[in-house]
């Protein structure tokens, strides 16, 4: 008799479910977060188990890295694409549960990528380190808008990261915001260290793979970038047109069009943040070192919104990327930009 499992996990506890071939409900109890006691309750059933459907929440790594290295077929939901029948009046974790099951045994269930475990660790690092560039930028513009306010005149982003103490007393009158700007001040040269730090673990335990050297040749993309794009992408086989590969990056728009007219918008926050935040910074670079970018851009900007414009080059280069990826080619500024 085949098994198929449904995991529904949260924080400090899950819901396992085991339905047979007829739906028929074999196993369902509720668990805590201890690899140990889950692979003790799997452990009569797993000779019979198919596969195990568990949810990607924040919490999913141990888990899903533990049944795979007991030898359990693991599946990672997309939870974003996963939904219930909307005439349900009640629901709770054991229908949750019992419902990924459910979709694995029909084989309809929407999955997501299982990155490597090996470079799990590594990637992440790279994702920390974004969090600490918009840190570093909310903190530098918190600092724009309190001298602006009081003083009436802009001041330059390289200027603030020159800013000492002394410079800030002269620049406000006021000693409360003269505290409030070195409290930002502080931050951001935190992060600024710590931006520093990380880039160098990075660069010193990995270089870009041969596969992905060309993204080397892209304007705007240098080492940190490629890096970035390089281990959010993992492999690029996976995505079958280029589409694909931007809709993954969130360069596509998500609207929900009926005869002509805009009814609406599907779901925005299907695909990768991290992706998406390296295709934008690298068309802000972009528009700087390529003359042929930077027409597409003006063009843009003179027809809509510059967000939109920059968000323009970015959907250009995440296609094309695909492409220098997926074929190991240099990157060809008129292909991309005809």
């Amino acid at each position: 008799m085949k098994l198929y499992g449904g995991i529904d996990l949260h924080s400090n506890n899950n819901v396992i479910n085991l339905l047979d071939e007829d739906d028929k409900v074999i196993y369902n109890k509720r668990m805590p977060n201890n690899l140990n006691q889950i692979l003790s309750v799997l452990s009569p059933y797993q000779s019979q188990i198919e596969g195990l459907a568990v949810e990607s929440t924040f919490n999913w790594y141990w888990l899903v890295d533990g049944l795979m290295d007991e030898g359990y077929h693991v599946h990672l939901v997309n939870t974003a694409a996963v939904q219930t029948y909307s005439g349900l009046k009640y629901t709770d974790d054991n229908h949750d549960a019992r419902w990924l099951a459910h979709l694995l045994r029909l084989n309809i269930l929407p999955t997501g990528y299982i990155y490597p475990k090996t470079e799990r660790a590594i990637r992440d690092l790279l994702r920390k380190r974004t969090q600490m560039v918009h840190m570093r930028t909310t903190n530098l513009l918190s600092i724009q808008n309190i001298i602006s306010r009081n003083t009436g005149h802009s001041i330059e982003a390289n200027v603030i990261k020159r800013l000492g103490q002394d410079n800030v007393a002269r620049l406000l009158s006021v000693d409360d915001h003269a505290l409030a700007v070195n409290c930002n001040l502080a931050v951001l040269q935190q992060c600024h260290q710590q931006i520093e730090i990380l880039e160098k673990s990075v660069l010193q335990r990995i270089r870009v793979k041969k596969e992905f050297q060309a993204l080397l040749t892209v304007p705007g993309i240098g080492k940190i970038l490629a890096l970035t794009i390089m281990l959010e992408t993992g492999d690029i086989h996976r995505f079958d047109k280029a589409g694909n590969f931007a809709s993954y990056a969130r360069c596509v728009q998500s609207k929900r069009i009926s005869n002509g007219k805009k009814k609406g918008e599907n779901n925005r926050k299907n695909g990768n943040k991290y992706l998406a935040w390296a295709f934008v910074e690298a068309a802000h670079f972009a528009i700087r070192y390529s003359e042929t970018i930077q027409r597409f851009y003006q063009r843009k900007t003179a027809k809509t919104k510059k967000v939109i414009a920059i968000k323009a080059v970015a959907h250009k280069l995440a296609r094309a990327c695909f492409y220098v990826m997926r074929d190991n080619v240099d990157f060809d500024v008129n292909k991309a930009f005809s």
